[in-house]
């Protein structure tokens, strides 16, 4: 491979041997780099996106570029483009609040799909410590509980402050501090609201004498990087979030030109990829210093355009040389900080697309090419109007019970459910064999993703295996990201569900249900909506999870490896 080498304008240099991925150059602007958006196909919707003015129009927030029937919504979802300009403002009140509560040093947040995923991708990014709590399995939760609660600031973070599983955070740490000795007034302190002006949660913050902070309500949550949302977390944590606010300033003014635009460029790519047949979209860290951005990422392309029965499904990938990063039907795009001098983009894998620069840069262009890719794929980017059917399950489940299920056989420590074959290997063979010649396959675990985080290396196996994209997601976190696109993106899918015994339950205080009997409703609740539309189903349950974790991925192991199929 030949060294891409660059001049001194940060453009690289000329080079035969370069490939076709980035034969035709970079668009940058404010440190943001995006590389092999010049393709014929993306060069035409650019064309046509700039002789309708869109690249301006967005900036200047014109609700009307995704149609009459996206108009509503767009018209209270388009605060994103600045809105980092009103998280300046917190700036002050939260260096005074740090320092307040200096001695609470092991900050937690409490919060789902956009209201973590920033500030985790932050705190990763630039070394700092974060405790996110994005799961209702009992013992992910009691570890978290146990883990200095003396010292513990609890961020509770919902848009709508009603996110069942926040919620039950909430009412868990409460109860938690009571318990410890302290009194009601001395708990409050170690609590911070983050959410919506109105919200009930507001309403609960200020009874409770926490500290609340109201975000823009103009944005949606998987476009609130820099918001509140993402803001008050990653501060509070020690993070100077006053540079990412200055990197998204810095990068606003080009986004609403006709050229040296890399919002467009990358909107404008991943656009022309679903027209030409490639509507996955391989994500993946080049090691350049961004850790983490490609499950921020996920939710934001996922929710945004997987509805209608189109999409673009992003797909997650560990390594630049983990499987599964290429494809006839794959965009593969590499992630990353600066690129040195002489670098290759891409980090060891060689990508359609690359986008390399500084985080706050990386999330506001992301945000502004996802939005334009919603216009170029003829969707509304903002709505997700499949994300309550697993709730609404779930809230009946709770209700009425889980429903009776036999499995269809026992092989050591896993309970087989659905699926064709009377061994293990059978069935995940079967399975693997069944994806939709245009499909994926994913893989939904509502385990521990700290105890059990070995089950993330089934993602690879099965795209070994099965020559077709493979997602990973931690239940019930991917309910507010992959979930919607499973629903309402082009049902293509295939689902492998795991779930598992839960030794010590914790009750959700105030609630007549425990965290095992929400996330066992919130399993079936999904799963539930994916039978009834149809799509291949096997749960596993792992009547012990090290041991079924580790026969899952024995029997894995020993699947066929298939190339990527016609």
């Amino acid at each position: 491979m030949s060294t891409y080498g660059f001049g001194s304008d940060g453009v690289p240099a000329n080079d035969d041997d370069a490939g076709p991925a980035f034969a035709d150059g970079v668009v940058a602007a404010a440190g943001i780099a995006v590389y092999g958006a010049g393709s014929t196909e993306a060069a035409e919707i650019r064309s046509s996106l700039v002789g309708a003015d869109v690249p301006a129009k967005l900036v200047a927030k014109d609700a009307t570029l995704w149609g009459p029937d996206a108009e509503a919504e767009a018209k209270i979802r388009l605060g994103w483009v600045d809105t980092f300009r009103q998280s300046r403002e917190l700036l002050v009140r939260l260096a005074e609040l740090r320092t307040e509560l200096a001695d609470l040093d092991h900050v937690v947040l409490a919060g789902m799909g956009g209201s973590s995923l920033a500030p985790e991708v932050i705190t990763r990014t630039l070394g700092v410590e974060l405790t996110v709590l994005d799961t209702t399995d009992p013992g992910q939760i009691r570890a978290a509980l146990a883990d200095r609660l003396e010292r513990t600031l609890l961020v509770v973070s919902s848009k709508s402050g009603g996110t069942v599983e926040t919620d039950s955070h909430r009412r868990a740490y409460w109860q938690a501090f009571l318990d410890a000795g302290m009194s009601e007034s001395e708990a409050a302190r170690h609590f911070v609201v983050v959410t919506d002006p109105g919200s009930p949660l507001e309403t609960t913050g200020n009874e409770l004498g926490a500290q609340v902070f109201l975000a823009d309500s103009e944005v949606g949550g998987r476009y609130s990087a820099l918001t509140a949302f993402g803001v008050v977390p990653s501060a509070l944590a020690g993070v100077d979030v006053a540079e990412l606010l200055d990197q998204a300033e810095d990068l606003l003014p080009a986004l609403s030109e006709e050229s040296g635009n890399p919002g467009l460029a990358l909107g404008a790519a991943l656009g022309a990829a679903v027209a030409g047949g490639r509507d996955k979209v391989a994500l993946i860290s080049d090691g350049t210093g961004i850790v983490g951005l490609g499950d921020w990422a996920e939710q934001l392309i996922a929710e945004s355009t997987g509805k209608d029965g189109k999409g673009i499904l992003p797909v997650v990938i560990e390594t630049p040389d983990s499987p599964g990063a290429h494809g006839r039907d794959v965009l593969t795009v590499t992630v990353g900080g600066a690129q040195p001098p002489h670098g290759v983009p891409g980090g060891g894998v060689r990508p359609d697309v690359a986008v390399n620069g500084p985080l706050g840069g990386q999330f506001l262009v992301w945000e502004f090419a996802t939005a334009i890719a919603g216009r170029a794929i003829g969707i509304d980017p903002f709505n997700q109007p499949n994300v309550t059917e697993s709730k609404n399950n779930t809230t009946r489940i709770l209700a009425e019970g889980l429903p009776a299920e036999t499995p269809s056989f026992t092989e050591g420590a896993i309970e087989v459910y659905g699926g064709s074959g009377d061994s293990l290997a059978a069935v995940l063979g079967a399975l693997v064999d069944g994806i939709d010649p245009h499909g994926y396959l994913a893989v939904l675990a509502f385990l521990d993703r700290l105890t059990d985080a070995r089950a993330e290396q089934a993602r690879a196996l099965l795209a070994t295996a099965a020559g077709r994209p493979v997602t990973f997601g931690w239940g019930p976190r991917y309910l507010h990201s992959t979930g919607q696109y499973h629903k309402g993106g082009p049902q293509v899918g295939s689902f492998l569900q795991v779930t598992g015994a839960v030794v010590d339950d914790l009750a959700v205080p105030g609630k007549p249900y425990s965290f095992a009997e929400l996330q066992a409703a919130q399993a079936a609740g999904d799963r539930k909506a994916m039978i009834d539309r149809g799509r291949p189903v096997v749960r596993l349950h792992l009547t012990d999870r090290a041991t079924g974790v580790d026969e899952l991925l024995r029997a894995l192991s020993g699947l066929p490896a298939r190339q990527d199929r016609d």
